[in-house]
C-alpha cells in the first residue's frame, strides 16, 4: 500500500509517501514540502498548494491520503490557514479518487513513538528510525507528514479490516 501524508500549511504544507504493509517496515518513497511565500494573496497559495498536491498525487500515485485532523488552540488565525491546507488536501483525494483519513497530532504521536505528548524532535527521530534513514527529514513538516503516513499505514489498516469483517456480518462498530 502506497500511503501521502499531508502536514497541511499556508507556507509549508508537508507531503511525504511511503510504501510498505501492515507488520513490515515502510519504505520512505518521496518527502517534500510544498510551499508558498506570505507575500502572495490568500487566494493565490491556496492555488499553489492545490497544484503541488496535485502534482505529488499524479506523480506518486498513492492508493490512500492521511491528513492532520485540524484542531483550534489558541492561534485562530493560524488554525484558519491550516484548516483551509487541510481541506484542499481532502479535495486534491476525493478529485482523484483516493480515500482521506485524518488523525489527530495526538494520534499521530502515540502511533509513532508511543506517546501522545511527544515533541517534534521525538517523531523526527523515530520517523528516521522506522524508515532506516541517517537523520529525519527536513523540515519538520515534512517528518510529520511522514508520520502522518505511518500513522495511516499500522492503523487505518487495521481499522479497514475489522470495518470489511463488520460488514460482512452485517454489523456495525
Amino acid at each position: 500500500m502506497r500511503v501521502l501524508g499531508v502536514d497541511p500549511g499556508l507556507t509549508r504544507c508537508g507531503v511525504g509517501v511511503i510504501e510498505g504493509t501492515p507488520g513490515r517496515p515502510p519504505r520512505l518513497v518521496a518527502v517534500g514540502v510544498v510551499t508558498t511565500p506570505s507575500t502572495l494573496e490568500l487566494p493565490q497559495r491556496l492555488l499553489r498548494i492545490e497544484a503541488g498536491l496535485t502534482e505529488w498525487v499524479a506523480e506518486h500515485r498513492p492508493d490512500v491520503v492521511a491528513v492532520e485532523r485540524v484542531f483550534a488552540d489558541q492561534n485562530v488565525l493560524s488554525v484558519i490557514g491550516t484548516a483551509q491546507a487541510a481541506g484542499l488536501a481532502m479535495l486534491v483525494a476525493a478529485r482523484a479518487g483516493l480515500p482521506v483519513h485524518t488523525h489527530t497530532p495526538t494520534e499521530v504521536k502515540a502511533s509513532i513513538t508511543g506517546s501522545g505528548r511527544a515533541d517534534k524532535a521525538q517523531v523526527g527521530t523515530m520517523v528516521a528510525r522506522i524508515l532506516k534513514l541517517d537523520a529525519p527529514p527536513k523540515p519538520a513538516d515534512a517528518a510529520d507528514a511522514v508520520a502522518l503516513a505511518i500513522c495511516q499505514l499500522w492503523r487505518g489498516a487495521g481499522a479497514d479490516r475489522i470495518a470489511q469483517a463488520l460488514a460482512k456480518r452485517g454489523t456495525t462498530a
